[in-house]
């Protein structure tokens, strides 16, 4: 697996990188990305102020949400992804969302959480056909991860949130071949 250094730490590598629920005891490295404006600037979030919003976050929406994995490299949480099962009849879709750490960009991290949560939501979640994802025009990063992922760019949504700037919809599709990525 590939290898990079990374400025003042631990030579980063790939395969120390692991997926796991996000728990209380993870605060303190949650307030790192959390409390980034370059992480929040492409989000439907605002940057956290407290460390009370961030715990409350986590007690009442991260262990709860149905897949919210903290993003770990060596153990310690760099970074969060979730999917969101859509309602009702449109229950076959579900919602990718990632953050991770503006430290560790550019490293193939969110690329590589996002494969392995391809082919664990797929496996279960066997009603899923379609996992979405949407990134801000402007973030050539994110679609970058998606495109790298097998997501396919399907169009452009104009002020979908009102308070976005133009976002770009990715999609992929349940066709089972995902086994293949690493877990």
């Amino acid at each position: 697996m590939a290898s990079e250094k990374q400025g003042g730490d631990d030579e980063l590598s790939l395969d120390d990188m692991s997926l796991r629920p996000l728990e209380l005891s993870d605060i303190d490295d949650f307030m790192v990305w959390m409390t980034d404006d370059r992480v929040s600037r492409h989000t439907s979030w605002e940057s956290y102020t407290s460390r009370e919003d961030g715990l409350d976050f986590i007690e009442k929406i991260a262990i709860p949400h149905p897949y919210l994995r903290a993003i770990c490299w060596k153990n310690r949480a760099i970074g969060n992804i979730t999917v969101s099962p859509a309602p009702g009849e449109n229950s076959h879709k579900g919602q990718l969302g990632y953050a991770l750490g503006s430290k560790y960009w550019g490293k193939g991290i969110t690329t590589r959480a996002v494969m392995m949560v391809i082919s664990d939501v797929f496996n279960k979640w066997p009603h899923l056909e379609r996992l979405e994802a949407l990134a801000t025009v402007e973030n050539r990063g994110s679609q970058r991860v998606l495109e790298k992922a097998g997501f396919i760019r399907e169009g452009v949504l104009r002020n979908l949130f009102g308070f976005l700037n133009d976002v770009q919809i990715h999609n992929t599709y349940n066709m089972r071949d995902y086994k293949t990525y690493p877990s």
